[in-house]
């Protein structure tokens, strides 16, 4: 490694994080990430996603993981069935009608990472405070426990509540007016088959025509298992307001029978024979288009830089922002044009591309 080779530190082992600090030690740059996480298995990494050709997979493409990821998804996870609240089909497709978007389960994409990065390379159990800017454009990364420490460039791919964004930008995340309630099944073959069927191989929508204000969403991930997300239009402190323990799941989910009254019976299912408990899910995003002027020292990517309601391009957006962030650090170590012009390079791309797909997300929201 030159003695010009810049060090940086990428704050959260998230998708984006990983694939960021994957692609720079390729090409012999050593990122220092930093995880809040205390080892790789200490949390669930939620439901799978779907990968799009030219963002998330054009990602994969250039760490060159794309033949991995191409052996561990699911094809047949593109299925989408929509029903009405009587139980009636009302649409179902087999695969996206635009490019292909394979599922993968978040848990195997966070492994496939983790394994072409190394878990060595990864700070576990290191929450960070703060970050601070210094006078002469590098930044100080201010963990929990521990001595602060300097770096040319710090990355925020931290996610919602970014340690790093507050260098850069005054917005925080704004609560949606949705909230998403979370349950699970296992073994649902074998132990539900009807509600396997309904969900198919992918993901089941059920709505009310009449009332758009609450929904039913099942997903099916590769394990054999199927996440249900109960989604309302409501107050984020809806369960004070009533009057419900968010720990108590019988009472969450007789609260949640009441929104559904009428539903027909093998769609209330989703809500009474839930093995997990009920986790309460506020859904967030940034203003937009969030921007910010370009500073030494300091960037971010994925949800930092654009969180956005659930739309299939959270994911996404993190890989294909850390694979351009990347490239272009490598570039310029390589070239010698400067590691802060690459970055203003990176985010003059990255600032429009988040900016049309919040809108994008924000119009499916409302539908």
């Amino acid at each position: 490694m030159s003695e010009n080779t810049p060090r940086i530190a990428v704050i959260g082992a998230g998708p984006g994080g990983l694939l960021c600090a994957t692609v720079l030690r390729q090409h012999g740059i050593e990122a220092t990430v930093f995880e809040r996480d205390t080892t790789p298995a200490s949390r669930d990494q939620g439901c799978s996603l779907d990968l799009d050709e030219h963002t998330g997979q054009a990602a994969l493409r250039v760490a060159g993981l794309h033949d991995t990821f191409l052996s561990l998804s699911r094809p047949e996870g593109q299925e989408m069935r929509d029903y009405d609240h009587t139980g009636r089909l009302t649409a179902h497709t087999l695969e996206s009608a635009g490019p292909a978007r394979p599922e993968i389960d978040r848990t195997d994409l966070r492994d496939m990472l983790l394994g072409a990065l190394g878990t060595d390379h990864i700070r576990w159990d290191s929450p960070v405070r703060a970050v601070a800017l210094t006078p002469d454009g590098r930044a100080r990364v201010i963990p929990q426990a521990g001595p602060a420490e300097e770096f040319d460039l710090v990355i925020g791919a931290d996610g919602a509540w970014s340690k790093v964004r507050p260098v850069l930008s005054d917005a925080v995340p704004l609560y949606t007016g949705s909230t998403l309630i979370e349950t699970s099944f296992t073994d649902v073959d074998r132990r539900y088959p009807d509600l396997a069927d309904m969900v198919g191989h992918g993901m089941m929508l059920a709505g009310d025509p009449a009332d758009s204000t609450h929904m039913l969403i099942g997903q099916r991930d590769g394990k054999d298992s199927v996440r249900v997300y109960v989604g309302l239009k409501c107050e984020r402190d809806w369960a004070e307001r009533a009057g419900v323990d968010l720990a108590d799941t019988e009472a969450v989910r007789a609260h949640l029978l009441t929104h559904f009254a009428g539903w027909h019976k093998d769609l209330l299912r989703l809500l009474m024979d839930n093995e997990g408990p009920f986790i309460n899910r506020p859904v967030f995003r940034m203003p937009y288009p969030h921007t910010w002027t370009h500073t030494p020292g300091a960037t971010l990517l994925g949800d930092a830089a654009h969180l956005m309601p659930p739309a299939g391009q959270g994911a996404n957006l993190a890989l294909v922002d850390a694979a351009d962030l990347a490239t272009a650090i490598v570039a310029a170590v390589e070239d010698g044009s400067g590691l802060d012009a690459a970055v203003d390079r990176y985010e003059q791309v990255m600032h429009p591309r988040g900016a049309q797909a919040a809108e994008e997300s924000a119009r499916a929201l409302e539908q």
